[in-house]
Parts: C-alpha cells; structure tokens; sequence
C-alpha cells in the first residue's frame, strides 16, 4: 500500500470516527450571531444563551421597520437562523400543535363545501365573485382540455416516499412494483379492468401474487397521517397514501404539469418566482402572494365546481376519500393534502387560473407567475385576488406576503429581496454533529457573506465564524471544494486549495481539470432477483434499478474521493 492510500484510509476512519463536541453548536451560534453584531443579533444570542427560546421563536423581522438595507439583512438574518431549530427547548409537542391546525382547516374545508352546494343561498356569491368564478371554471377547461386515458397510464410514475405498505428504507421503484398493491376500491373500480391492457406484465404478476381468490386483501380505506419537521414552533402533517392510488395520482399530476407548460408555467423551475420576485422588490409592481396551510384548504366541492366533469371523475377516483388519524377513520372534507401526487400541480392549477381572471377582469395585463401556493401578481390586483380566494376557501398568510408599492420587500420560493438587495437567511436545523454538518453550516456562512458582499468577494464580518468551524474538525477532514459541488468538503477558492491536477493521476491522464478531495456519498444497494427489478430497470434509466440491485432510500455510504472539477468558480476575496 502506497502511503497517500494509507494515510487516505486513515483519513476516512476518522471522518467516519469523528464526533463533534456538545459545545460546538452553541460556540457557531454565538460566532454567528457576534459577525452580524447588530442589535437583534444580541437579541437572539441572549434569548438562546438564558434558554427563553419561546420568546426567541415569537421574534418577528418588520421590514416596514428599517430604512437601510444593510440594517434589514442583518436583523432579518439574525430573527430567522434558529426558527427551524430541533433543537430549542420549547413547552408544546409540534406534533400536537400540527395535527390542531390540521383540523382546523379540515374544519374550513367544511364551511367551504356547504357554501359550494348551496352557491345561490350564499351572500359571498354575488358581483366579481359570480363572475370570477364562471371565468376561472372556463380558464381551467381550456387550460385542462379533455382528459386523456392513455396519457393518464403512461404518465404514472412511484413517488420517491413510502405508502401505506411499504416504509423504510426499502422503499423503491423495484419494491413497490414487486409488492405494492394497495389500492382503494374506488380507483380500482375505475383502474381495473383497464390494467391487463396498459400493463400486462406487471398485471399478470400483481393477479398473480395479490389478484387471485383472495384479493380483498389489496383494498385499503384510504390514507394515514403522520408528521414531518416544518420548523421550531409546529411539524408537517402529510398524508400517506395507498401505493397504486399514488401511482395514478403522480401521473394526473404530470399531466397537469404539461397542460401549465404551455400557457408558461414550469413546476420544474422555480427561478420564474424568485426573478419576478427580485424585479418586484426594485419597483413594487408586483406582489408575491403566500398562503396559510393551502395544500390543507383544496375543499372537495370547489373541485367538483370548477374542474371539467371528466378530470374531476378521475381524481376523485384516485384520491384517499378516508383517512386514519390516531385509530380513527375520518371522511375528509379536503379533496386533497400533502402526500398526495397531485396536490402541488392542483394548487397551482387553481391559483394560477384564480390570478388569470383577477388580472382579467381587473384589466391589467402584468405578469403572472406561481408555483404551488408561491404567487405572483401586480399589486393592483392584490385586494380582488385576495377576497375571490377567500371565497374559494382559502386564506391569504398575511406574515409572509407582501404587496405594499411603498415596502420594497418581497418574499418567493425561498428567496428574499429588499429594494433591489439579496436577503436570503441562512438557517441552522440541526446540531453539529460530524465533519458534513460542519460542511454544510460554514458553506451556508460563506454563500451568506458573498451575497452580503453583492457577489463580488465576501464580507469580512464573517471571516472568523467561517474558519473557526474549519478548524472545528481535525485537519485531514478539512477539505476544499468550489461552490458548485455543494457541501461535500468547505467552500473555498482555488488559491486557498491549490488542488492537483488531474493529469497528475495515472487514472485520470488525458483528463483537463482539478482533482479536489472530498466526502463523496454512495447510496447503498440491496441485491434483489424478484419480477419487480425487470419491471423497474424496462420503466426507468438504470440509476434506479442497477444490474440485480436497487437503491437503498435514504441509506448512503460517505468516503474520501478525488472528484474532477474541470472550471472553478472562485467567490472572491474577504473584504
């Protein structure tokens, strides 16, 4: 063994070996907080030093409030840092908190289903909301156009989640077409007999195995609830839904996706938002539009009211009409809720047209962009907007949107702008635990002082913070990488790595480029010899069905690597 492969061994027993001390979370916080060094900054350090973190998380940042950017940015980059903390000491179960707002707005999609099948008793059904209305179910008709079968099955897809079958890591394409078969008797009344005809292969197997004299074992009632981490205060709550219901319902939503395409709406790209976003925060034209819990506020009879009558049929039939909460089963007054794999391109459907005739019967002719509930809109339209969708069920997050022409602020898909400058915080989720989430904290503290500098070098307050978590991991583990590999070793630029060249390597002679080391993740695999491996490796690329293995979720193996950089993207000097 040559000794740079020996002391490379070395190095990845201790990147494997390598635990953080219980101090380095609260020394990076203090550090972080000290490089802002503004009022608030002090603020949030001695709330999380005392442990008051309940009054850390109810901290609010009013741009209304500042009149300099800078002053903005640094107070905004300080209130935000810890409000997705799992770490903070708080007195309430988000758990609990999350299942209440759950049914409270279960509750709202109640009120909003008795008003839908009484539309002319109620007095909100008169003037602009009649007539936005009759628009926008027209708006989707020609956006939708007639639903088309063969699409429908050739556009289904897993998603990459567990169902109510399958969980851990074990969820994949090849596991879910070897022994998924859950499935609701509403979609397979509709799906069935169909399925011999658009699959025979998988049909053949799945009668097979499940289809045979004792097939009511494949009926499920309908979805189950559980949480997942949103932030310090509440959790998520998602739905998980049967298996072959959710295959259909990713196809409904592809569908829905290309039908979007083409009147300019890419759910593949949220940069669309985020520049609109950026021009609206220079000029206040525009007004980005969030809205509270909207994937939880799709009430079943606004869908039944505005969708053409052939879509609404296969979508109700895809959907979970039942759910389990806590050994319960519930009938859901929402059509719809995360989980579900047609709910974002739904919401998106629903909001875009909603936009569409607002501008239209408004005659403003500005733009238009929105993505899930992300929506963006010209400010005289705000006030119209804003009331049609609380008539259709929804209610505007007044916190997160902002229309004022006079407050330059404006807030899309995770970026943030303040007349014209980038505010985008950081925010610190976990504790530091081992050398990737030191990676992952100081590369975020680094993008930060680039943006702060106007991308062009990077500010020099924050220079300390940066290289004391550097020095917090032992040295063989303190690698350099350009910005464009993301958080496999520290950002750095070229002269502080001097990286070898590539030619350097016998492996990799007639290569141009850079050989940087750095921690390389590798998914496990699980060897398989079962029908659903053949039926994964015809549907997809062989990235997700690989020779006689399939891909563990969720389960990776990390080592130290050279990776070929061909072009290094340096983010400039501190200054």
């Amino acid at each position: 063994m040559s000794r740079y492969e020996h002391s490379l061994r070395e190095a990845n027993k201790l990147l494997h070996n390598f635990h953080a001390p219980s101090a380095s979370t609260d020394k990076s916080i203090i550090d972080y907080l000290s490089s802002l060094d503004c009022p608030r900054a002090l603020t949030v350090a001695l709330l999380f030093k005392y442990g008051e973190h309940v009054q850390l998380l109810a901290l609010k940042c009013d741009p209304i409030e500042y009149n300099i950017v800078v002053d903005f940015h640094d107070a905004y980059a300080a209130t935000l840092f810890l409000s997705k903390a799992d770490f903070l000491v708080v007195p309430f179960k988000k758990d609990v908190v999350a299942y209440e707002k759950f049914a409270q707005y279960e509750q709202l999609c109640k009120h909003t289903n008795d008003r839908f099948r009484n539309l002319s008793l109620d007095p909100l059904y008169r003037g602009s909301n009649a007539s936005l209305l009759f628009a926008m179910q027209r708006k989707i008709a020609s956006i939708l156009g007639q639903f088309n079968g063969d699409e429908w099955f050739d556009s289904a897809d897993w998603g990459p989640g567990v169902t109510t079958n399958l969980k851990g890591c074990h969820v994949s394409a090849t596991n879910k077409f070897h022994s998924e078969n859950g499935i609701t008797r509403d979609l397979y009344a509709l799906v069935g007999p169909l399925m011999s005809e658009a699959y025979p292969s998988w049909h053949e197997h799945l009668s097979t195995r499940y289809f045979g004299e004792e097939g009511s074992n494949q009926f499920v009632t309908g979805n189950s609830l559980c949480t997942v981490p949103k932030n310090s205060k509440t959790d998520r709550v998602i739905a998980v839904e049967p298996g072959l219901n959710l295959w259909f319902q990713k196809g409904i939503g592809a569908m829905i996706r290309r039908r979007l395409r083409r009147v300019g709406i890419d759910l593949q790209d949220q940069s669309h938002n985020q520049r609109f976003a950026l021009l609206a925060s220079k000029t206040g034209h525009l007004a980005t539009i969030d809205f509270s819990s909207a994937s939880d506020s799709i009430a079943t009879e606004l869908i039944r009211e505005v969708l053409p009558h052939d879509w609404f049929l296969c979508m109700d039939a895809s959907r979970s009409k039942l759910g389990v909460t806590k050994a319960e089963s519930v009938r859901w007054n929402k059509f719809s809720s995360m989980g579900n794999g047609f709910t974002f391109e739904l919401e998106s459907l629903i909001f875009f047209a909603a936009a569409q005739v607002v501008c239209d019967y408004l005659g403003d002719g500005g733009s238009i962009s929105v993505y899930g509930d992300d929506v963006i809109i010209p400010t005289p339209c705000v006030k119209l907007f804003s009331e049609f969708c609380t008539f259709l069920g929804f209610k505007v997050n007044m916190e997160k949107s902002f229309f004022s022409p006079d407050l330059l602020f404006r807030e899309s898909c995770g970026s943030h702008y303040f007349r014209g400058f980038d505010c985008k915080p950081i925010f610190l989720k976990e504790k530091l635990r081992n050398a990737q989430s030191f990676y992952k904290l100081a590369n975020s503290i680094r993008l930060l002082a680039h943006r702060s500098h106007f991308n062009s070098g990077c500010d020099k307050r924050f220079r300390n913070c940066y290289y004391r978590l550097v020095e917090g991991v032992p040295r063989a583990l303190r690698l350099g990488v350009p910005s464009h590999l993301g958080d496999i070793g520290f950002i750095q630029n070229f002269d502080e790595v001097c990286p070898p060249q590539a030619r350097e390597f016998k492996k990799f002679q007639g290569f141009e480029g850079y050989l940087p080391l750095a921690v390389v993740s590798t998914a496990k695999r699980q060897p398989f010899e079962g029908f659903g491996l053949l039926l994964s490796r015809i549907r997809y690329s062989s990235d997700r069905a690989y020779g006689n293995f399939y891909t563990l979720r969720g389960r990776t193996t990390n080592a130290l690597k050279r990776v070929l950089v061909h072009q290094w993207y340096n983010l400039g000097e501190w200054s």
